[in-house]
């Protein structure tokens, strides 16, 4: 059998930091969403409500890519109670041609981490004002701050407010991210406060009811919702997706089924069959992004297996040309 490489979080964390060149990679990927043959099934999940978990299953196959991934990521969000991380899990990289397996990814969530806030990066670089300078992000776990590191690869950003509904958690990332990235981070306490003013507002939050709501926000903002990406899952108020000047989905079959979107379709705000625009059509110039400067937009990110595919085929190529990770053949 030929060898398949094996590649730790360790060897990940130092192969696939979340820089520019993983942004484009998760850009180039939703480009291929929308002009490619892409493979890409509905999201597998299963359920576990006794001990709030739930196992997701995504996989894509994107033509010209060597390889395609499945990856299995519990998230378990009861689990920082026990001093355990909310989510973990594996990708297997498979090659397109042969659909032997090239490398076992035991990244413990950490791409998936990566890739996510890399969507955050694209949503902002192509929705949000060119002189964002001020973000708002409403969460304080892993994902929150890596949204505000990406938001800064791409944008401006001179200061930040972290919210979240534990106060200490706030404070403690504003702490961190404030010294990490020199700038000004402030803990806030109410979720309004820290929407008011900010030129993006990201939600990273796994929580079943709105903590954005569509009055707070005005001309000019662009907002990023990350965490709705199962059917009981709802971060925004559902009447933002018609407050929005423009409503931009990762995969519209799949925010119709589990995003934000999902949640204005069930209000009957929306038809289900009505048209938006998504985040690749706009990469690849396909559909209009923002049009005006005192817009407000709102992207919609669930999460897609072809971003999957993307980070892992990136760590792959990464790993051959260093030779990091451990050989192994059956």
């Amino acid at each position: 059998m030929p060898e398949m490489r094996i590649l730790t979080e360790s060897d990940l964390r130092t192969l696939v930091p979340l820089d520019l060149a993983a942004v484009d990679a998760i850009e180039a990927a939703f480009a291929a969403l929308a002009t490619k043959q892409v493979a890409m099934p509905p999201i597998l999940r299963l359920d576990i409500p006794e001990h709030r978990g739930e196992v997701d299953v995504k996989t894509a196959y994107v033509p010209g890519l060597s390889g395609f991934a499945i990856k299995i990521s519990p998230g378990f969000f009861d689990n920082p109670k026990l001093g355990l991380p909310s989510v973990n899990g594996m990708m297997v990289l498979f090659a397109s041609r042969t659909g032997l397996v090239e490398a076992l990814l035991l990244d413990n969530g950490y791409l998936t981490d990566v890739r996510t806030a890399a969507a955050g990066a694209v949503a902002a670089r192509h929705l949000a004002r060119a002189d964002a300078r001020t973000a708002a992000i409403l969460g304080a776990g892993v994902q929150a701050r890596l949204q505000l590191r990406a938001l800064m690869l791409v944008r401006p950003i001179a200061e930040a407010r972290i919210w979240a509904r534990d106060p200490h958690k706030a404070e403690a990332a504003a702490a961190a991210l404030s010294a990490e990235l020199s700038i000004p981070v402030a803990a806030v306490s109410d979720a309004r406060t820290a929407v008011t003013g900010a030129d993006i507002v990201v939600t990273t939050t796994p929580s079943e009811e709105p903590i954005l709501e569509a009055g707070w926000l005005a001309p000019g903002q662009h907002v990023t919702a990350m965490g709705s990406d199962a059917e009981h899952k709802n971060e925004v108020d559902p009447a933002l997706v018609t407050r929005a000047d423009l409503y931009v989905a990762d995969s519209l079959p799949q925010t119709r089924r589990l995003g934000e979107l999902h949640h204005a379709i069930a209000a009957g705000l929306v038809t289900t069959d009505r048209a938006f625009a998504e985040l690749g059509e706009i990469v690849c110039g396909r559909a209009p992004g923002r049009a005006d400067p005192n817009g407000l937009t709102f992207c919609d990110l669930t999460g897609t297996g072809v971003q999957d595919t993307a980070i892992a085929t990136l760590a792959l190529a990464r790993a051959v040309e260093t030779n990091a990770g451990t050989p192994f053949t059956s």
